[in-house]
């Protein structure tokens, strides 16, 4: 996505509302401990999987796909032939692996690899939303009880265009009246204790705009991504949303193309796959 617009403060006005983009960036992913993994695997007889998986991966980061084979591996002693006799195919390919684990919907093993995602300058319509997706997630948000609104950004909707120079007005109203309230609050008097610093920011948050900027850290599972993602990019998703996890479907599927391959995106921005309810 684009880096976050930010329209310069005047004179004239030093009050100016900030314009803002929504940017994504991812700040986590799945970490293997390789050598606790080895000495399981050399414990159960499946060393040589994992060696042959660091050579074909050496200097990649795969570490989400290595760790979903790894779980899925485990539930049928499917690391080489002879280790489980009622085994007769062993998959070795790994796109073939994944394809099956897909195809079969053996999708509690995805929930092993977790991605975190920092979402910059979304609205508070946006969290509200994500916030519904709790199976699989982790949320933490910046907290206007704490932070004190003197500078809100906001993003105008596509659809609120037509209009754009009255929602301008009426957002940097709403700012201006942030400003003012703290200042006729004593807010920054001296020796104010930051409880009653507290208090009166969470009270004024009660009238700022739904719209408004804001930050929130979001980890989630691969199962809980592939869901959500197809949720969110659908043709009936609120319009922020789909851009956003536009942007996050793009970068699971760099980050980890065998857990995402059977994804495809229409014209229309969807992301859709082949196999639901993994």
């Amino acid at each position: 996505m684009n880096p976050t617009t930010t329209l310069p403060h005047t004179d004239a006005n030093p009050s100016a509302m900030r314009e803002t983009t929504p940017s994504v960036f991812l700040v986590a992913r799945p970490s293997v401990d390789v050598d606790g993994m080895r000495n399981y695997l050399e414990s159960v007889g499946g060393a040589s999987w994992l060696e042959r998986r660091l050579e074909e991966e050496r200097g990649s980061d795969a570490d989400a796909e290595l760790l979903v084979e790894f779980g899925g591996r485990m539930c049928y002693r499917s690391w080489e032939p002879g280790l489980n006799a009622n085994v007769t195919r062993i998959r070795t390919e790994k796109d073939e692996y994944f394809g099956n684990l897909l195809r079969s919907s053996h999708g509690s093993v995805f929930e092993h690899a977790n991605y975190s995602f920092a979402f910059h300058n979304v609205s508070r319509v946006f969290t509200h939303e994500l916030v519904r997706h709790r199976a699989g997630s982790a949320f933490s948000q910046e907290s206007l009880r704490y932070v004190r609104l003197t500078d809100i950004g906001f993003r105008v909707p596509s659809a609120l265009e037509p209009i754009r120079d009255e929602v301008l007005t009426l957002v940097e109203q709403l700012e201006e009246f942030q400003l003012s309230a703290s200042d006729a609050l004593g807010l920054d008097d001296e020796g104010v204790p930051f409880a009653i610093k507290k208090e009166i920011t969470s009270a004024l948050r009660r009238l700022a705009p739904i719209g408004l900027s804001t930050d929130i850290l979001w980890t989630a599972n691969v199962r809980t991504l592939r869901h959500v993602i197809e949720m969110r990019t659908a043709p009936g998703a609120e319009e922020e949303l789909r851009l956003v996890f536009d942007e996050v479907a793009q970068i699971a599927c760099r980050e980890a193309p065998n857990l995402f391959q059977d994804f495809e995106r229409s014209e229309d921005g969807s992301w859709v796959p082949q196999h639901r309810k993994v």
